[in-house]
């Protein structure tokens, strides 16, 4: 009960953990917490090997008390730790911080790795008992967190996971630690209940909801919360959301309510019930489709404050469907903003990720309208996948229009030129896969002071129609950027750019003759981007880097927003990672020399390394290969782990029992089926979108659970293998096999943006194919049992 509860306790932690990331920081440096809580169970291993007695399993009681308090005590001082990305661009020191952010929050998984690596090592022969037990409780973990915080903040989320780990210490402890145990449960209620200012979260400075509060007469409104995300309504002068306004209109725009999305992204709720403010609309270049096109029939994907969605109605438009990725924002201006916003999600809006909803049926549309702006311009991490933009994505929408149907995409401008680039080359590729040539004939661009609108038709552009184009653009006084048989001196007229470098991007992107020379020369990687590795925002080129740091006014702040700050995380890990499996082996060199056993056990050591790099290899690979299904970064995360780490228990459990099921047949077992998952997934994942979220969920369950049910079996397999060699060595092999674990999420990004995650899949196969052979090679050596080595 003791290592379920712990186990529970530390998947919950992680997840929430990841939440906190999400919020204080950016969700995409939550890659960071698998690393951080695979570096405590590691060096829970060091220990346990440089310190015999600590192996007591009558210490485990104190090591649950510990638990207990580090908890609590890891957020509250994490919390403290003045690191913020933005700031890394003039301050070195900041990458000091992250170092004490692993060493802080490892504290929890640290305590746990003693629990259960103490139990391994007094168990050994029941090591599929005991991890089973821990699999079980970390899967149970990722579902009921998702539970809690449906009802509380990942901030109070910290306090109920202490409760529940000093409960456990009730159970094992005696005496004085019972005492204390009570009068720390106490204490963690009085903190979940008056909430001192030292455990609120602390958000970074330089999110958007901060810098938004700043401004004079800013006000905070209300806070929103689910499992998956944080809303603030405010209101600010910054919420003037207009994107690409024509200079040319004047007058006052309408009420505006500011949001942001886990304190970053900004948007607006626009008061909608005078109609007179609304005549902007008209002037924006989103309006564009609306004035030239049929609009019978439009989707709007992603509407946010619902801005797109009003120009459809100003523009007449009869059916308006609507489909918004996050369910929260639905509830919020249905139920607190129906009035103010006009009713604008009162029918035909949806839930989900557009291109999966689409998938459902078979309707088409005139106009479906995309949207990649808040009301301030922001890049995106280069690390943070995005399955909206790839080609397939692409194939989805294009294949959705009527035959003289218009996709429209509004983004803003980001100078150098590589968003709209990339944006450009990969919709050219969707549509050369869909058979259609001379893609020029078929897409409009025209620009503004501060954005672009890219028109895709899924027919040739008529006379009329470019005509109408052409009085839009003057009359708001926009530019044109391209158009089919547009000139040169017809670009760059209103907003005048000292080069016209948009013209001829374009032009070349446009031209099949010139189009792979502008790819393979340009300062930046345009390429199309596929659903394998969805990185779309990542654009450095390593042979670039002098020149990108130059034209970048020379600050490293786009690097580190690019992705560049993994290096450097991995370096410090990778560094910590040595020390403590290497203090182990410095330790072991004061045995008798002629003790020649710890030789032949490097490949069972091996092993246990290999199995770190291949299960987090195939798990990551898992989650982002289910993001797409599943529609949201958060349900994948914890399906596919309460799946993965359920079945594995049972795996663990069965082979406590089944003869046959022995760490050489499983680790073949899992290296074949992740070959056959990485071919599986993406096609299964059709079939998936056509389905409820419940029934998704229910599917990817079971789907993994085979996969999952092996990779459950070769860690425990190999360490009864140890305990009946050498017993003193398992809590070496967990640090192994933690510390090796620690590296791969790092190592899984990196290696994605490289070759994609089905590469990544295969190098998993890999590890565990490696893990089979080095279990070969040592149960074909010959082989002392403890009892037989010499003396220490």
């Amino acid at each position: 009960m003791v290592i379920f509860l712990s186990s529970f306790c530390g998947l919950a932690y992680e997840l929430t953990l990841i939440r906190i990331f999400s919020i204080s920081l950016w969700y995409h440096f939550a890659f960071m917490i698998i690393s951080i809580a695979m570096l405590g169970l590691g060096a829970s291993g060091t220990i346990l090997s440089l310190y015999p007695r600590l192996r007591n399993p009558s210490h485990i009681a104190m090591y649950t008390f510990l638990l207990g308090v580090s908890i609590p005590l890891s957020y509250v001082l994490s919390n403290q730790i003045p690191f913020d990305p933005v700031r890394l661009s003039w301050e070195r020191t900041q990458l000091l911080y992250i170092g004490l952010y692993y060493i802080t929050l490892s504290l929890p998984f640290f305590c746990i790795g003693l629990i259960v690596a103490t139990a391994f090592a007094s168990l050994s022969e029941k090591s599929g008992l005991v991890y089973g037990a821990d699999l079980l409780g970390a899967g149970m973990g990722s579902m009921g967190i998702l539970y809690v915080m449906t009802i509380m903040g990942p901030d109070k989320v910290v306090f109920i996971l202490a409760l529940i780990a000093l409960s456990a210490s009730l159970i094992v402890s005696k005496n004085w630690l019972r005492a204390i145990s009570l009068v720390l449960i106490l204490t963690a209620l009085s903190f979940f209940f008056f909430q001192p200012s030292v455990t609120k979260l602390r958000m970074s400075l330089y999110k958007g909801l901060q810098l938004a509060l700043k401004y004079p007469g800013a006000e905070h409104i209300k806070t929103y919360l689910s499992p998956f995300s944080r809303i603030d309504t405010f209101r600010s002068p910054v919420v003037r959301f207009a994107p690409g306004l024509s200079l040319r209109y004047l007058h006052p725009l309408p009420e505006q309510i500011g949001f942001s999305i886990d304190g970053g992204d900004i948007n607006a709720i626009t008061a909608s019930g005078d109609p007179r403010p609304l005549a902007f609309l008209k002037y924006l270049p989103s309006f564009l489709p609306y004035e030239i096109g049929q609009k019978d029939d439009v989707l709007i994907l992603d509407p946010k404050g619902g801005l797109q969605v009003l120009v459809a109605q100003m523009a007449g438009a009869k059916n308006v469907s609507k489909i918004e990725s996050n369910p929260l924002l639905v509830e919020i201006i249905r139920k607190d903003y129906k009035e103010f916003s006009g009713n604008i999600f009162g029918d035909n809006t949806y839930s989900g990720l557009g291109r999966s909803w689409l998938k459902t049926g078979k309707r088409k549309f005139d106009i479906i309208d995309i949207s990649l702006m808040g009301t301030m311009p922001s890049a995106s991490f280069g690390i943070s996948e995005d399955y909206r933009f790839t080609i397939e994505a692409f194939n989805e929408y294009i294949g959705h229009l009527k035959p003289d149907g218009l996709l429209s995409i509004n983004l803003f401008i980001l100078p150098p030129p590589r968003i709209e680039l990339r944006l450009l080359n990969t919709i050219i590729a969707s549509m050369e896969e869909m058979g259609i040539k001379k893609t020029a004939k078929y897409i409009v661009v025209i620009r503004t002071w501060g954005n672009i609108c890219i028109l895709v038709k899924k027919s040739p552009f008529t006379l009329n129609e470019l005509n109408a184009i052409k009085k839009f653009s003057r009359d708001r006084r926009f530019d044109l950027i391209h158009y089919p048989g547009i000139k040169e001196e017809e670009s760059n007229i209103y907003v005048r750019m000292p080069s016209n470098e948009y013209f001829t991007a374009f032009k070349n992107a446009l031209n099949p003759e010139t189009r792979e020379k502008l790819v393979n020369d340009y300062l930046f990687d345009i390429r199309p981007v596929h659903d394998d590795d969805p990185f779309f925002h990542y654009y450095l080129r390593l042979k670039n880097i002098g020149a990108i740091y130059r034209i970048m006014g020379e600050k490293w702040q786009y690097f580190i927003e690019e992705g560049y700050i993994l290096p450097a995380v991995f370096i410090q890990v990778l560094f910590l990672s040595l020390v403590l499996v290497m203090l182990p082996a410095v330790a072991k060199r004061r045995v008798d020399k002629k003790d020649r056993l710890k030789l032949r056990l490097n490949p069972i050591l091996a092993y246990f390394a290999f199995l770190g790099i291949g299960f987090m290899f195939v798990e990551i690979s898992l989650i982002q290969k289910t993001i797409l299904p599943l529609e949201n970064p958060s349900y994948a995360m914890a399906t596919v782990l309460t799946s993965i780490l359920v079945s594995s228990g049972i795996g663990s459990l069965f082979s406590q029992r089944v003869i046959g099921l022995t760490g050489s047949v499983a680790t073949l077992a899992i290296s074949f089926l992740a070959i056959i998952y990485s071919f599986f997934l993406p096609e299964v994942s059709d079939f998936l979108s056509l389905h409820s979220m419940p029934v998704k969920i229910i599917l990817v369950f079971l789907i993994l659970m085979p996969l999952g049910f092996f990779m459950g079996i070769p860690f425990p397999s190999g360490l009864k293998i140890l305990g009946r060699i050498d017993n003193s060595l398992i809590p070496w092999a967990w640090a192994i096999n933690g510390c090796l674990s620690v590296l791969a999420p790092i190592m899984t990004i990196m290696l994605a943006m490289a070759i994609g995650f089905k590469g990544v899949f295969w190098l998993g196969a890999l590890a565990y194919l490696m893990a089979f052979t080095t279990l070969t090679l040592f149960s074909s050596a010959p082989h002392r049992s403890s009892a037989q080595r010499l003396p220490e």
